[in-house]
């Protein structure tokens, strides 16, 4: 039977709607207006102009419910804008649109910085677009100079700001990734954490090593980190110990069910002819609990 097709959460063709026909769902709040998000918005709104259309539903003959655009419409009414570039949806349901926004990363964003200086776009546009200043852009720019490739592409979703790449910078390229696999795996990407880190490289993996360079493991930066990692470990042994009796007793109940199950030759031979690699997973996990009944499966 062939897969229902997905229907469409909105209409693609993109209409222009007049201002005043279009009803909020809330009210804007005057002290939201002085936040920096709210003024991010109107300066690229300025700047850039309305990238992305707002999202309505018909109610009826020339009234719109508006269901994502709050904020750049208010912006639009404040500046006497008369009409604005909109899409219809087919549900009255906002859960999807910006309860699910997600934010570009840092490096993300340093990407898009690179791409939009190449096609020509002055940097002091690109800050005015973003309400920022031209030094932020041009930190955001030089963000990942010095990194190795290896470490970009571990921390590329992670939120690492141009400070503790800054750190990053002063290790080689091995120390970098071992470092960045160790945010990774913390889950920890501060510009603390990387300064501990830094703190307990050795010598010969700095950049700049000085000639007299001793590790204070009393130091706060070493002492940090090292403490920092007893706690995953510990964490990590507490975790296991605490289910190993009961996933071992799981495991065993449900290796024998599997073997029962592969004395029906009618089972092992649709799972070979139509899940060959789920067959070769299950016979390599019995193996491991029981050799005599795989060598006795394979016969």
């Amino acid at each position: 039977m062939a897969n229902p097709r997905v229907k469409a959460a909105f209409n693609q063709q993109v209409v222009v709607l007049p201002v005043q026909n279009i009803l909020t769902q809330r009210e804007i709040q005057p002290s939201y207006r002085k936040s920096p998000t709210y003024l991010q918005i109107a300066a690229s709104l300025e700047h850039v102009g309305l990238i992305e259309p707002v999202v309505v539903f018909p109610k009826g003959p020339n009234e719109y419910l508006l269901l994502d655009g709050h904020t750049r419409l208010d912006i639009l009414k404040r500046r006497g804008v008369a009409e604005v570039r909109a899409i219809f949806a087919s549900d009255d349901e906002a859960y999807t649109y910006n309860k699910r926004v997600n934010h570009a990363p840092p490096v993300a964003q340093h990407f898009m910085i690179l791409k939009a200086l190449k096609n020509g776009v002055s940097e002091e546009r690109i800050a005015a677009a973003l309400n920022v200043n031209v030094g932020s852009i041009r930190k955001k720019r030089d963000m990942l100079d010095g990194i190795c490739p290896e470490a970009i592409e571990i921390l590329r979703n992670s939120h690492m700001t141009a400070d503790a790449f800054a750190v990053l910078r002063k290790m080689k390229p091995i120390r970098q990734i071992e470092a960045a696999e160790h945010m990774l795996a913390s889950g920890t990407y501060s510009v603390v954490f990387a300064k501990a880190l830094l703190a307990v490289t050795a010598p010969e993996l700095l950049v700049d090593a000085p000639t007299s360079r001793k590790l204070d493991p009393r130091s706060t930066g070493a002492r940090v980190m090292l403490e920092r990692e007893a706690d995953f470990l510990l964490r990590d042994l507490k975790a296991v110990e605490d289910s190993y009796g009961t996933d071992i007793l799981i495991l065993t109940v449900a290796c024998r069910y599997i073997a029962r199950l592969f004395e029906n030759g009618r089972v092992e031979r649709h799972l070979s002819k139509h899940h060959p690699d789920t067959l070769n997973t299950l016979r390599g996990l019995l193996s491991e609990i029981g050799p005599e009944k795989v060598r006795a499966i394979a016969s």
